[in-house]
């Protein structure tokens, strides 16, 4: 099998089960506990916050760990949200577990502004400039679109918040920029940054959330008071233990090359077919493509016969019509429908990549000729 769609989620490394399988059963203690065994993990804990700060480019603030990114967004999201008559910006590109809860802000009577996307599929930065204003509680913009492989410019972003609305928070689900393109946080006046284990080769059920300043979030769960009374609920240690076995793994810019590399050698085989549209993203972990004439999600179908597999988006609404963020970049209802989406790991080889490209394009052209 050669899997393509890895934007969805990522093969667990094996070091990981190893260190999964070593805080389950070896030192399986709660960290809130006050025997000697339970203090060490807890200790164990405070320094994998420490690595992933450090990983993510910064010295200051701390991370929360949750249980993964919809969890992480809905925390930054309505744990930051004060009364008051506070106007809240999104784009309308982001993730659902960042879309739909600016939905329901906006169904309890909140000001929301959905920012659209430019044709390249970044945010529109003059909408941005228009709407924010001292009203503005949290602006949410996503750092890599999940859709797209479109990154979002932290820097412009941040100059704007800081221009029109310099009291803001600011919140940045970075699912599917952290571990895979090179950024260091501390170069942008960011608040909250989400990050999601299983997309970075990590267990599913746990992530994180940074966090600058704790003292601008509030709790939506109640209970034991874990996680700086932040996020209740005894921590997932074994997750978060290989979560950070991940973390600290990965070389972000030697993966960077070579993902690049492999994308740029799949883009020239797909191109030698005029039928076939690729939109051209920033990221080199995601390729958005068309293929004039046939449906995608058929193309996908008859993909996994010959074990190739990719995606048709997120993983989170492939069940809903439509696509919201295609839309928003100009692409009709006909077009969307066409489309597919790869998604790239470090671990691919090029001679997996140029069979899959070869093979994609030739069940492309059997169900085209199948449908003439």
């Amino acid at each position: 099998m050669i899997y393509l769609d890895n934007a969805a989620t990522t093969k667990m490394f094996d070091g990981c089960v190893k260190v999964y399988g070593y805080y389950a059963c070896e030192e399986y203690f709660n960290p809130s506990s006050m025997n000697r065994y339970s203090l060490k993990v807890a200790k164990d804990l405070e320094e994998v916050r420490k690595r992933i700060v450090s990983k993510l480019g910064h010295t200051k603030g701390t991370i929360i760990f949750t249980s993964g990114a919809t969890e992480s967004n809905n925390l930054a999201i309505m744990g930051s949200k004060r009364n008051g008559k506070w106007e809240y910006v999104f784009s309308v590109g982001e993730h659902p577990s960042v879309y739909n809860v600016a939905k329901e802000l906006e169904m309890q009577g909140n000001i929301i502004h959905f920012v659209g996307l430019q044709p390249n599929g970044q945010i529109d930065y003059q909408e941005l400039r228009e709407v924010l204003n001292e009203k503005t509680r949290l602006i949410s913009i996503m750092h890599v679109s999940n859709e797209t492989g479109a990154i979002n410019d932290l820097k412009l972003i941040c100059d704007i918040k800081k221009q029109f609305a310099p009291n803001s928070l600011l919140h940045v689900d970075g699912v599917q920029a952290f571990c895979k393109i090179p950024f260091e946080l501390k170069n942008y006046d960011v608040d909250f940054y989400t990050i999601s284990a299983h997309k970075f080769h990590g267990p599913k059920g746990v992530g994180g959330l940074y966090v600058k300043n704790i003292n601008s979030l509030k709790s939506i769960v109640y209970g034991g008071g874990q996680e700086l009374n932040l996020r209740s609920g005894t921590e997932n240690v074994p997750g978060i233990m290989a979560m950070d076995y991940a973390i600290q793994h990965i070389d972000i810019n030697k993966n960077f090359e070579k993902v690049n590399e492999l994308k740029e050698k799949f883009s020239s085989i797909l191109k030698s077919d005029a039928n076939v549209n690729i939109f051209e993203s920033a990221s080199p972990y995601i390729l958005t493509i068309g293929f004039n004439g046939v449906n995608g999600e058929t193309l996908m179908r008859a993909l996994q016969d010959k074990d190739i597999v990719v995606g048709t988006g997120s993983a989170c609404s492939t069940k809903k019509a439509g696509n919201r963020v295609l839309e928003n970049i100009g692409m009709n209802k006909e077009e969307i429908k066409t489309h597919i989406r790869i998604s790239f790991n470090a671990d691919l080889t090029l001679q997996e990549i140029e069979k899959a490209g070869k093979i994609i394009l030739q069940v492309y052209n059997d169900i085209r000729e199948k449908i003439n």
